[in-house]
């Protein structure tokens, strides 16, 4: 199998959503719903266009005119279908999950008031479900929607997610296939790139990437594939483009958190302390993100600033407690989180948890982690191979495999772990990468 190869293709152009009563329809038939590539973050569609008080304005008033709608027809399924995507979506917007259990009402009720086939209601489902880290259900609802519509590829996007976040690969890279065979357009090679990261091969994994970029015909789309090409970049050590990429993506979308973001690690990697701090600053202000809020921490907390660093800290802890509360399961920032800034054997819980719903490469490499950290290095060692099963190549997960073997006392091995995280991406961390050369040359005979 040989998912989306970097082949040119004919390039097909998505249709644009109207924003109309079935807004929310028109961008899942489009290939909308803010979806992303499997594990990794959707930039916020409004802030990307580069107009995010403007887009969110847009879509509140789609939402004001969906309720509207439903005040004189309850009974719309087809309004309601939308008026739960478009919650979704605004969740995803201004990373507030208080919209989450509102989507969930709504489709609820699109789906009595059209138990049949409604199709829009099963994708809306999934792609809630998928964005509260319930992959299973997710799962569910995205095969009865393919059942009946199989030809729609953001369908297969959203059986992919699914497939790959329970760590049944093969199926989520079929699916994948499957989906830029359809259409292949910006959302299905970006999720092609994703396979290919996952297997280890980055050139694969850039060639789709741009490929994705290429067909992008909206601010939206270009700023989405600049993102995942600077992270990318920097995942791999290349620094000089990853901040090439952030920088193209932000003279288009000057007030993008997600590419503000993509600048702030990339400046911070180049050595540019004060602007990835200016541009961490303005990126968690607009959009709490858990993981920004986490690196922006991590850096001052590199700083030596400590103080500051715990301010972003008890925020990310609030945002912790705002997701768990609004149905949101567990994700590998918690369980890192609280290994490295908090109680470790509590990070093995939540491991725990999260496995249970989420067996991903990425929650396998947090729990094994934690177990580290607890004082389990022989799980822990288990745990890790199973992260890199797929060839992955994650200076943080040779990072950690190198730490747990030296905690073993394997140092041939524990040498060789740490030296591959260094060479994939000698800044990799603000706090580990320090730590991995400290490790390297005390295990130098």
């Amino acid at each position: 199998m040989s998912t989306a190869s970097p082949a040119p293709a004919k390039r097909r152009r998505l249709r644009p959503a109207a924003v109309t009563i079935t807004l929310g329809v028109a961008l899942f038939l489009a290939g909308g719903v803010g979806l992303a590539p499997s594990g990794r973050p959707a930039p916020d569609s409004a802030a990307a266009s580069g107009t995010t008080e403007a887009g969110r304005t847009g879509l509140d008033g789609h939402i004001h005119a969906l309720q509207d709608r439903l005040r004189t027809a309850p009974g719309d399924s087809a309004a309601l279908g939308a008026l739960g995507l478009a919650y979704v979506q605004q969740a995803k917007n201004t990373g507030d999950p208080t919209y989450y259990p509102r989507a969930d009402a709504v489709l609820a009720q699109s789906l009595r008031a059209e138990p049949g086939d409604n199709v829009p209601a099963m994708a809306g489902l999934a792609a809630l479900e998928a964005a509260r880290h319930h992959f299973t259900s997710a799962l569910t609802w995205a095969t009865r929607a393919v059942a009946l519509s199989p030809d729609n590829s953001t369908l297969h996007g959203i059986l992919a997610d699914a497939y790959t976040q329970l760590g049944r690969y093969g199926e989520a890279f079929d699916a994948v296939q499957r989906m830029v065979d359809l259409r292949p357009g910006t959302p299905s090679l970006a999720r092609a790139s994703y396979t290919w990261e996952l297997r280890g091969d980055i050139p694969h994994a850039t060639a789709n990437m741009q490929r994705a970029l290429d067909d992008a015909n909206t601010t939206a789309d270009r700023a989405f594939t600049l993102y995942h090409l600077s992270q990318l970049a920097l995942d791999h050590g290349d620094t000089a483009t990853a901040l090439r990429h952030a920088e193209t993506g932000l003279r288009l979308a000057p007030v993008s958190a997600t590419l503000l973001e993509a600048r702030a690690k990339a400046g911070a990697a180049a050595g540019d302390t004060e602007g990835a701090l200016a541009d961490y600053r303005q990126a968690v202000s607009q959009l709490p993100q858990p993981d920004y809020l986490m690196a922006y921490g991590e850096l001052l907390q590199s700083l030596g600033r400590t103080a500051e660093a715990e301010q972003q800290y008890q925020v990310f802890r609030a945002g912790q407690k705002l997701l768990a509360d609004n149905g949101v399961s567990t994700d590998t920032d918690a369980v890192l989180f609280e290994a490295d800034h908090g109680d470790p054997q509590r990070a093995v819980t939540i491991a725990e948890q999260g496995l249970a719903g989420r067996p991903f490469l990425d929650m396998h490499d947090a729990y094994a982690w934690a177990l580290h950290l607890a004082g389990r290095d022989t799980e822990a060692a288990a745990e890790s191979e199973q992260a890199t099963a797929l060839g992955t190549r994650s200076a943080l997960f040779h990072f950690h495999r190198g730490m747990i073997e030296k905690s073993l006392g394997n140092h041939e091995r524990a040498r060789a772990e740490l030296t591959e995280a260094l060479a994939i991406n000698p800044a990799f961390h603000p706090l580990h990468a320090p730590t991995a050369r400290k490790a390297l040359n005390s295990l130098t005979p």
